[in-house]
């Protein structure tokens, strides 16, 4: 299925992709191997591990920006409810908006983290056809993004901190959305996310679409998975805008830096997560395990600031944005 900018929200693997999944296949073969072997058997176990550092060295020097988006976009990906059962307890869903409907694309409520209780919201997808449609792909309308501010206001009352979790194709485009508003909940949410007194930390976990990203995404900092992207348009959209059809979106997925590294660099998230060998869908249980400390430690800096302190530095972080030096003619 494609979404409505044409992009294919669940595509199948590419030829690249199927190589490098391949090379994560033969390293957990490797270490199986390396199980089995007897205690005695150091020479051959050393020469194993060599070999699985080499095949892990080579799965990302081989990755471009169009292998990050293919990965980012598998469907065995996980997504919000997956590093939810991992890494909260006793989650509460919150649903609705209060104005007009519960909107499934964007979930969110209370748990309990390292004991502590905290918000949750993030977009989520779904598995199967059934429940792609219930959430809508992942793409939320103005209600969805009205639930989350409204989620976020009683984090703020209650001085909680609150984590979102990125991960959709884009805010609903359909007629629908249009006439109940959906540039201005988007708006409406950046102005109000840049107030909130209570630490907010922002983890892409797969795609990081648009406004419809951007809209639960402004926070004191901004995280991402190893091979998530983040875009104001998706490569084959760009690609039909400039190209006029969508077969050079390897060309504009590379030209739009969208990849955590090119982000990092432009000074636009504050860290690359990694993932487990091959992606996050290889051991979603090892990836939450890898993103959870670095939740605790980003929390634990940004309460660091008064509140004034955090509001002026969220509010900097994201007005630099865009400002560059250029040299040269």
């Amino acid at each position: 299925m494609e979404g409505m900018w044409g992009a294919p929200i669940f595509p199948g693997v590419g030829r690249r992709l199927l190589g490098l999944e391949a090379k994560v296949k033969e390293i957990n073969l490797l270490r199986e191997k390396v199980e089995k072997l007897p205690p005695e058997a150091a020479a051959e176990i050393r020469r194993l591990r060599k070999q699985i550092a080499q095949l892990e060295g080579q799965l990302g020097q081989d990755m471009n920006a169009w292998d990050h988006v293919q990965l980012a976009r598998h469907p065995d990906r996980p997504y919000t409810l997956d590093y939810i059962q991992h890494l909260f307890e006793n989650f509460r869903e919150i649903h609705g908006d209060r104005k007009y409907a519960d909107d499934r694309a964007i979930i969110g409520g209370m748990a309990l983290f390292e004991g502590r209780p905290v918000m949750l919201i993030g977009h989520q997808k779904g598995r199967n056809t059934r429940e792609r449609i219930h959430r809508n792909y992942g793409m939320p309308n103005p209600e969805g993004y009205r639930k989350a501010i409204r989620l976020m206001h009683l984090a703020e009352k209650f001085s909680r901190p609150t984590f979102t979790f990125v991960d959709t194709p884009g805010a609903y485009p359909g007629i629908g959305a249009e006439e109940r508003g959906q540039a201005e909940a988007i708006a409406f949410n950046l102005r109000a996310m840049a107030r909130i007194k209570s630490p907010i930390i922002v983890t892409v976990l797969g795609e990081g679409g648009s406004g419809g990203a951007l809209a639960i995404g402004l926070g004191d900092r901004v995280l991402m998975l190893e091979h998530s992207f983040y875009s104001v348009i998706s490569p084959e959209s760009c690609s039909a805008i400039l190209w006029k059809d969508q077969a050079h979106a390897q060309d504009a997925a590379r030209a739009l830096k969208l990849t955590a590294q090119n982000l990092l660099s432009l000074g636009v998230i504050d860290e690359v997560v990694p993932e487990p060998p091959g992606g996050a869908h290889n051991d979603p249980r090892k990836a939450a395990e890898m993103l959870a400390p670095r939740l605790l430690h980003h929390l634990h800096e940004v309460e660091r600031s008064s509140v004034p302190e955090r509001l002026e530095k969220r509010f900097q972080k994201f007005r630099k944005m865009g400002a560059f030096i250029e040299s040269g003619v």
